[in-house]
């Protein structure tokens, strides 16, 4: 099995692991998936009919925000992880398909928009976006929000204090998101780049937090345990960074990107 395989069974173990607490600890996602319809609404969200892909939905916040303002397409609801798809809102105008966004079930030239909410920083950008180009018509418009490399930048600090291991994963640059775009045949029409926090009053609350959302496959696996020390040493690197509301932040370095196949 590759490590690829393997990364990717992780990722959607984790998923489903967490598709019953999800909506609970998603305050941030939520927050995310705002900015991504303001940018959509300026990039022709309103006017979209026909079929309209969600790329990664997970329980489907985004899906009623969809139905909100492109109240005429219809809806396909698309992730890897069966328990979030179990979760989804009922309602008519949408379908659920189970799949890797990296290799759609879907026909060529099939989808006039694609909506993509924090889903594709698990994916590699080149297979992404080529998969996305190839399922979207002409003229088809997407609108992306994805993470860069400052997310969570505290906890790498912070663990980089404990050992030299590799705790968060390096996201990617807004540059190699825009360059992979344009090497799949899509033309980047705006970038916006934001900095939303998830926020607790303990550094084990903010990491439950991350467990709940099933992003806690962050680092190079298999790891040991922390020892206790190490906990302790963690801990006091991380008060650091708490505000003068005794809350501590994690980053989420937030790219939304506004697409169109030409």
């Amino acid at each position: 099995m590759t490590d690829r395989v393997e990364a990717k069974r992780a990722i959607r173990k984790a998923f489903d692991g967490a598709a019953e607490s999800y909506d609970n600890a998603a305050s941030v996602q939520r927050e995310i998936c705002g900015h991504l319809a303001h940018l959509a609404t300026s990039h022709g969200l309103r006017e979209t009919g026909g079929l309209l892909l969600d790329a990664g939905c997970g329980t489907g916040f985004g899906l009623t925000c969809l139905g909100e303002h492109a109240p005429a397409a219809t809806r396909i609801a698309l992730d890897f992880a069966p328990a979030m798809l179990r979760r989804l809102p009922a309602g008519p105008g949408v379908v659920a398909l189970c799949a890797d966004l990296e290799a759609m079930p879907l026909p060529d030239a099939s989808i006039d928009a694609v909506w993509s909410s924090l889903a594709l920083q698990w994916s590699t950008p080149e297979r992404a976006f080529t998969e996305i180009a190839r399922v979207l018509k002409p003229g088809g418009r997407t609108w992306v929000a994805s993470l860069g490399p400052g997310t969570f930048e505290e906890l790498r600090r912070a663990f980089g204090c404990v050992d030299k291991a590799r705790h968060v994963i390096d996201f990617h640059a807004p540059g190699a998101w825009t360059a992979a775009a344009s090497t799949a045949g899509l033309r980047v029409r705006e970038l916006r780049e934001k900095r939303c926090h998830a926020w607790n009053r303990s550094l084990r609350g903010l990491l439950n937090d991350i467990r709940a959302i099933g992003a806690h496959s962050l680092g190079d696996s298999p790891r040991k345990p922390l020892l206790r020390q190490q906990w302790r040493v963690l801990e006091a690197s991380y008060e650091g960074y708490r505000q003068a509301d005794g809350l501590l932040p994690a980053t989420y370095d937030v790219i939304l990107l506004a697409l169109e196949k030409p």
